[in-house]
């Protein structure tokens, strides 16, 4: 069978766009998985938010991270690209978390430029590495994956947030020439910068749609119009649970049950998995008399 590169680099390659609900531990991979779409992404800002309870300010570790990555992989039918942040260190450290992150089942992993410890791209705080330092850490990924790593490499830069969107299309293009799969310009302001983004940098562009962002949200016609591959939605999915959990506690705490929030018993017990675990327990159940 392809490795999950393999069959994310085929998929880009025969598919005009992509839309990428984004996932934060186990169950919610497989949840997207099972509702049919073929790629997702493991958004550090959740990650970071469910595993630890802290923002995503660099708190969380490479071990965290990718530990909680070989869980999503292995729960998954998706393909799954993962949030490398800055690759924990320097470049022997990135190639150490593109090789790690291949091993735990990864299609890709996401390299980016800010400064340690790195920031969500939508929040305030962000300064970036100098242009040779990105471009080193770029070259890195790249040179693990040529050395054996089989993932994809995603380029990100937050360049555009200090130092504006000429140096951020600059990076975007030494990103590429350096061997990057997938290319991510964090953070334009506005349609017009989405436009010459992927015009001025050919290939595979990644948009990040964060609700109540710098970007604006875009239909998905318009994404794939403007020439995004990939579109990435990181907090839809944790943004939807945690309303729901402190609607929950709200009406909890009110002395009221909040039936109206909850799934079916039935419908619970067969998106974790039971039916077709019991399905499968029957091909190897006791058949002695």
């Amino acid at each position: 069978m392809p490795s999950p590169a393999e069959r994310l680099r085929a998929h880009l390659a025969a598919t005009d766009f992509t839309v990428m609900p984004c996932c934060f531990d186990g169950l919610s991979a497989k949840m997207i998985g099972d509702a049919g779409f073929p790629v997702t992404f493991m958004s550090g800002f959740a990650v970071s938010a469910t595993r630890i309870g802290a923002p995503d300010t660099g708190l969380i570790s490479y071990g965290e991270m990718v530990d909680t990555g070989r869980n999503v992989c292995a729960a998954t039918r998706a393909l799954v690209i993962g949030d490398g942040d800055t690759g924990y260190g320097n470049a022997l450290n990135v190639k150490r978390t593109v090789k790690g992150y291949a091993q735990a089942g990864f299609a890709a992993v996401m390299i980016e430029d800010q400064v340690a410890p790195k920031r969500c791209g939508h929040t305030k705080g962000k300064l970036v590495v100098d242009r040779a330092h990105a471009v080193d850490h770029i070259k890195a990924a790249v040179d693990a994956r040529e050395e054996g790593a089989d993932i994809l490499i995603l380029a990100r830069t937050d360049a555009r947030h200090g130092l504006g969107l000429d140096e951020a299309l600059e990076r975007a293009r030494l990103f590429k020439e350096a061997g990057a799969d997938i290319l991510f310009v964090e953070a334009p302001k506005s349609r017009a910068e989405m436009e010459t983004i992927c015009r001025e940098v050919p290939g595979w562009h990644m948009a990040n749609m964060v609700e109540g962002g710098e970007t604006p949200i875009l239909p998905r016609d318009e994404l794939a119009a403007i020439g995004y591959r990939l579109a990435a939605y990181p907090l839809t999915l944790l943004s939807a649970a945690m309303k729901a959990m402190r609607d929950a506690l709200a009406a909890m705490a009110e002395g009221r049950h909040p039936d109206e929030l909850l799934l079916d018993f039935a419908e619970l017990r067969d998106r974790v998995g039971f039916n077709a675990y019991y399905e499968a327990e029957q091909r190897y159940a006791d058949r002695r008399d």
